[in-house]
């Protein structure tokens, strides 16, 4: 696969805090690479370094074969990039703001005319093109800094929590356009902190915690990597206490959630056929009984707390 982005030993100092150690990885032209960690984990100072915004201490980062620190004007002729913070230019209408990263990006009159009108449309927000953006919703800010992003037709686009607080509408309107520009080749690079969007989103993973990278791989793999992290989920008639089921063959742990008990196991199997043995013999009332497997989240809390422990 043709490489977008590629990282080597990519290194970022604020004067004695090692922001970003060593870190080297690569994404691929359509494909969604999910960059997920704690706060101050070096996530956006990474990105920072990606798009030029920040000289890295150590290493170097190539953006389309451009490398960032020789090349940062041929890089980003081919970027496109929607910070964390909504910041279109709240004086200007939407129409201008999109006229006016048009014309930075070089593009000639006719055709940023003509692909305007297009996002906007597609973004549902052409009827509102001639009001200042200070009157938009964050939601409706969020997605014309996308189209201003989207107006040069950039072959690689760098996403900082796109979705943060906004309404279903939007974030299901930009979920859609990912998953558009990713199949039609665009590489995105997606920071966010929301786990289960990256679950559905990314077609690989990368976890940093405290400027390290803990692990990259595909969500379905690094689920598979820690499969006592699967479970079976239980619910009784009866009140059950978890120490009651702490004992079943192959259970490791037993917690309490809401009015079921989750009994993580690396055979899910043996415990369903303990528990309905335990139901039989001591007359307790099952609701339900079903298997769950490892999470991505369970996977994300146990390599950021390995690594904090590692630093």
């Amino acid at each position: 696969m043709e490489t977008a982005i590629k990282v080597e030993n990519l290194t970022m100092y604020y004067g004695k805090h090692l922001a970003v150690d060593h870190i080297n990885f690569e994404v691929h032209a359509g494909e969604v690479f999910g960059f997920l960690g704690p706060n101050g984990a070096g996530k956006t100072t990474t990105q920072r370094m990606l798009i030029g915004v920040l000289p890295p201490s150590e290493g170097s980062a190539w953006v389309l074969d451009h490398d960032m620190a020789a090349e940062p004007i041929a890089a980003k002729e081919h970027v496109g990039v929607v910070p964390e913070v909504a910041n279109p230019y709240v004086e200007l209408s939407g129409w201008q703001n999109m006229m006016f990263a048009g014309e930075l990006y070089g593009l000639g009159r006719h055709t940023r005319t003509q692909r305007a009108e297009s996002l906007l449309r597609d973004f549902e927000l052409w009827e509102r093109r001639s009001d200042p953006a200070r009157q938009y919703s964050k939601g409706m800010k969020q997605r014309l800094m996308l189209a201003m992003a989207l107006l040069h037709q950039p072959q690689v686009l760098f996403l900082d929590e796109p979705t943060a607080g906004l309404d279903v509408e939007s974030q299901r309107m930009i979920h859609g356009t990912v998953r558009e520009l990713a199949a039609a080749g665009t590489a995105i690079f997606y920071i966010t902190h929301n786990i289960e969007e990256a679950n559905i989103l990314c077609d690989r993973v990368a976890i940093i915690s405290g400027g390290r990278l803990a692990a990259i791989d595909s969500p379905e793999a690094l689920k598979a990597t820690f499969a006592s992290s699967q479970a079976v989920q239980v619910a009784f008639t009866d009140t059950v206490a978890p120490e009651q089921l702490a004992a079943l063959a192959g259970a490791i742990r037993v917690e309490k959630q809401g009015d079921k008990l989750h009994i993580y196991t690396s055979s899910p199997a043996e415990v369903v056929e303990a528990i309905v043995e335990l139901s039989r013999a001591r007359d307790f009332g099952l609701v339900s009984v079903n298997t769950l497997g490892p999470s991505l989240e369970e996977v994300f809390v146990r390599l950021t707390s390995s690594a904090g422990e590692e630093a």
